[in-house]
């Protein structure tokens, strides 16, 4: 058997070391291009469109018709990195309008265990097709009127729904479509006077004095007097803000500069006094104003006349007399929700050239002039755990009972009526509640997505999605390292329980049960660390096919669909527990992969809580006779391999009348008492 565990070991490492050599080929993950068709489908167009690709920035692509962009379409793989259940790229084409909705979702590829096996195309795309006219620019989108996740998918199609939310946002904001830190509010006004405008932040203001331009500007031909005077006294700001605009110009001037703005368009204001015009007259011949740059970090934008209005004066009561008032409207490639710098150069001419000074007056819009951003839309693992409280708290008791359980075991084993009463109802909680009940039933597929998960790129939400699955392998793993593997199967395995009971029944109801020869018994262990081994290395050539091999699992017929399968698969059911009746367990020691699986890791077991005597296997052999799963050997040794910790042969050696040492025990003290 350990040279059974080393080879399995051994082909992790190989499979590891061969993803890393590229087992999974480059091209599966690449980024499916949409196809003309493809993206007039998902914008829900008539005619033939064009399809650019975008690399810059957000990767994607523009999708034109007529000369005019009518959508944008972007990769889930690409842009949000979705991984699906199954460890492989998960992609779904996203398309979102100018208005910043989501048009469509095209599923394009993916290697999911559920949609492979179970769930119909047709499924697939009824459900993509509910996020059509979801608005990512709404102050609180409304994720409650999405499509909920299907059942029996539903890891896979969180992903799915995570994936098309993030994707769509992301390509929004990248394409301009809605503000990443939220956009400038237009519509709220209230009355502010100007010491209030300044005190806010509204506008920026820097000042030079004659006597600081005379010392920047030494070696004119015509210096500057120093004085107390001002050089240049400089207001700027950005408009847009009804508060700002509309107290600075009155209504009607107002109106008329934003109303020259267009869509999303934004003005800045420049107010100067001073013998320094900001501005000058150069920009009449250049059409260029060759004294004003804004900056914003790597882009310098010099404004040009088609953007510019003059204004003579301000409306506001108190506000200074202005010597110069320029408004220019911004280009795209300048974001006025993030900070900016207005420069102001002045030059004067010297002897051998000239001599220049720049005024520079950084300006960042207040917050109390921004809209909130839209919110991202919580991710559905979070959802799922607020949602899933009663269930949550459920598993909890089960496994707080079941720690107290083993933690308790020597007191409980002493008592064989408590242990028979304990053991039997909590495996019936464990068929009924947990796997009838709350589906909590772990697989294999779940052991091979996350293998694929951890070469792939690890994710923690995508197994978050199902809490009690993830409750369950979280407690199944910090189990193994105190019990080993059958803190699972031996007590939480839903399958496993209704294996017990039946047997448990048929044994009451004088069933024989069949004595597999030791010899017999170990051999057939093969069979499923082969099997496992078979579906986790055939995951990496075909997960299609892996996953067809990993219905030799009949957890999905038995527990996930509740029996409402097909009849081949409900005839193998049958089969399985038909040969339990007879044999203990029969699954469980001959052919779980998921038992397998769990039993490579359990080999880091730390503790070892099951007690033997000396004379187990020498003078008495009845604990291994009647272990469930036949884990004990011929000279008393228990295999962690294949205990699944029903904890019997802890209750027989308690038993005085039971246990033959405990017997002779007891004799012996007998004939001594006279």
């Amino acid at each position: 058997m350990r040279v059974l565990l080393a080879a399995i070991l051994a082909l992790l490492l190989s499979v590891a070391s061969s993803r890393a050599e590229g087992l999974i080929a480059d091209d599966a993950l690449a980024v499916m291009a949409p196809s003309a068709e493809q993206a007039a489908a998902l914008l829900g167009l008539d005619g033939p469109v064009q399809v650019a690709r975008v690399d810059q920035g957000v990767p994607g692509w523009t999708v034109s018709q007529d000369g005019r962009v009518v959508g944008e379409v972007g990769s889930t793989w690409e842009i949000a990195g979705s991984v699906g259940y199954s460890g492989r790229p998960l992609d779904v084409l996203v398309a979102v309008t100018p208005q910043a909705r989501i048009a469509g979702a095209l599923l394009v590829r993916h290697n999911e265990p559920v949609l492979t096996l179970g769930i119909s195309d047709a499924d697939i795309s009824d459900y993509v097709a509910g996020f059509k006219g979801f608005d990512l620019a709404a102050p609180a989108p409304d994720t409650s009127a999405l499509p909920p996740v299907i059942s029996r998918a539903t890891v896979s199609t969180g992903v799915i729904r995570d994936g098309i939310l993030r994707t769509a946002r992301t390509l929004a904001i990248g394409r301009g479509l809605i503000a990443a830190g939220g956009g400038v509010d237009r519509l709220t006004y209230a009355p502010a006077t100007w010491d209030e405008l300044l005190a806010m932040g509204a506008l920026a203001e820097a000042r030079v004095s004659m006597t600081e331009a005379a010392a920047a500007l030494q070696g004119a031909k015509v210096p500057v007097q120093p004085g107390d005077g001002d050089f240049l006294h400089l207001w700027v700001g950005v408009i847009d803000p009804p508060t700002v605009g509309q107290n600075l110009l009155g209504q009607q001037d107002f109106t008329r500069a934003v109303g020259n703005l267009g869509a999303g368009g934004s003005a800045l204001i420049v107010m100067g006094q001073g013998v320094q015009s900001h501005r000058g007259t150069e920009w009449k011949k250049t059409g260029t104003f060759n004294r004003v740059t804004v900056v914003q970090g790597d882009t310098r934008w010099q404004p040009v006349e088609d953007r510019y209005q003059m204004l003579k004066k301000l409306s506001l009561d108190g506000a200074p007399v202005m010597k110069e008032i320029s408004l220019f409207a911004l280009p795209p490639e300048i974001d006025p929700t993030k900070p900016l710098t207005v420069e102001i150069r002045a030059t004067r001419p010297t002897a051998t050239g000239e001599v220049a000074m720049d005024v520079a007056v950084p300006y960042t819009l207040p917050g109390a002039f921004r809209l909130a951003p839209p919110p991202e839309p919580e991710p559905l693992w979070k959802q799922a755990w607020e949602d899933k409280h009663p269930q949550i708290a459920i598993v909890g008791l089960m496994l707080t009972v079941l720690t107290l359980i083993l933690f308790a075991q020597e007191w409980i084993t002493r008592r064989p009526r408590l242990w028979r009463i304990g053991r039997l109802s909590f495996l019936a909680s464990t068929f009924l509640v947990l796997g009838m009940g709350l589906n909590g039933q772990l697989s294999v597929v779940q052991v091979v997505a996350f293998v694929h998960s951890l070469l792939t790129g690890f994710r923690w939400e995508t197994f978050l999605i199902e809490p009690v699955i993830f409750i369950l392998w979280g407690f199944a793993a910090l189990g193994m390292l105190f019990w080993g593997r059958g803190v699972y199967c031996g007590w939480l395995c839903p399958f496993g329980a209704l294996q017990e009971l039946t047997n448990a029944a048929a044994q009451r109801l004088g069933v024989k049960q069949i004595a597999v020869p030791q010899a017999l018994h170990e051999r057939l262990w093969v069979i499923k660390y082969t099997l496992f081994m078979a579906i986790l290395a055939l995951s990496f050539y075909s997960m299609h096919d892996a996953l067809i091999l990993a219905e030799a699992e009949p957890f999905k017929t038995a527990i996930s669909l509740r029996f409402m399968r097909a009849w081949p698969f409900l005839l193998f059911v049958a089969a399985l527990l038909t040969a339990g009746l007879f044999v203990e367990r029969f699954y469980c020691r001959y052919l779980c992969p998921l038992g397998a699986g769990l039993a490579i890791p359990a080999k880091l077991k730390i503790f070892d809580w099951l007690k033997r005597r000396p004379q187990c296997g020498r003078e008495c052999r009845m604990c291994e006779t009647k272990c469930t799963v036949g884990a004990i050997d011929a000279i008393g040794r228990i295999n962690a391999n294949e205990c699944v910790l029903c904890l019997r042969c802890q209750v027989i050696m308690n038993d005085g009348a039971q246990c033959p040492v405990l017997k002779r025990r007891a004799r012996s003290a007998e004939g001594a008492a006279p």
